[in-house]
């Protein structure tokens, strides 16, 4: 099952403007990159300053973490190690640098609360675009309550489908 650990790097001392690509870049002259990943800082949703580099071929990852460990990328000086998996439940869930317990579960609930704020928001756009209607609705009527020539202030289309109504009721 899981990946063997001596194929992926924990890659730390990145400076924030470091991005997957940029990493994936640095690291792919030493072999075939299978997956590059940087965990976000939920609140901020920047990096970090450390991510994971996995190597198809544990060869490259040692050719790797010899020649990246303590070199500069950005400025900064790497520290390129084996990435130890944390065993959670029984299984790999990826690599955190967060207490065990603050792992998966919140994740995907935090997914999950995102999407409901998301659709509520939605809706409460949509309750106040209907509202809006409403109102514009009502003021429509109300000038018309006041003054005869209210046809003249009613909107093209407005004005059709009310003289099209007096048609059929004709």
């Amino acid at each position: 099952m899981g990946t063997n650990p001596k194929t992926t790097l924990y890659v730390g001392g990145l400076e924030e403007n470091v991005t997957e690509p940029v990493l994936h870049a640095a690291f792919i002259p030493f072999g075939d990159i299978k997956d590059v990943s940087m965990p976000l800082d939920q609140s901020t949703q920047k990096h970090r300053a450390f991510g994971f580099v996995t190597y198809l071929e544990k060869e490259d990852a040692a050719a790797a973490m010899d020649n990246m460990h303590n070199a500069e990328l950005y400025g900064r000086v790497l520290t390129v190690n084996y990435a130890q998996p944390i065993k959670i439940k029984g299984g790999e869930q990826g690599w955190a640098s967060q207490p065990v317990w603050a792992d998966a579960d919140t994740w995907f609930e935090r997914q999950q609360q995102e999407e409901e704020l998301q659709r509520l928001q939605v809706e409460h756009e949509a309750t106040v675009k209907a509202a809006e209607e409403e109102g514009r609705k009502k003021l429509v009527q109300a000038r018309e309550g006041e003054t005869e020539d209210a046809d003249d202030k009613m909107d093209p289309m407005a004005k059709a489908e009310a003289e099209a109504l007096e048609e059929n009721n004709a």
